[in-house]
């Protein structure tokens, strides 16, 4: 991210704020969020839970199945 804001003549939390406007959550994601996904997969409620990606991008990813 830090050559893209120079490229654009922008601030590095101009550039962020632009990035995070494109994720539908509109924030980035925090390293406690992926841990408590990963807490829940290993816990005995997902324990009928197999062969799943479990994509934790804020809803970025398009896809239909």
């Amino acid at each position: 991210m830090a050559a893209r804001h120079k490229a654009l003549g922008i601030s590095v939390e101009e550039a962020a704020a632009a990035r995070a406007g494109q994720i539908p959550a509109r924030r980035f994601g925090e390293p406690e969020e992926v841990g408590e996904a990963c807490v829940f997969l290993y816990s005995t409620q997902a324990g009928y839970i197999t062969g799943q990606n479990l994509l934790l991008d804020g809803g970025i990813f398009e896809s239909a199945f």
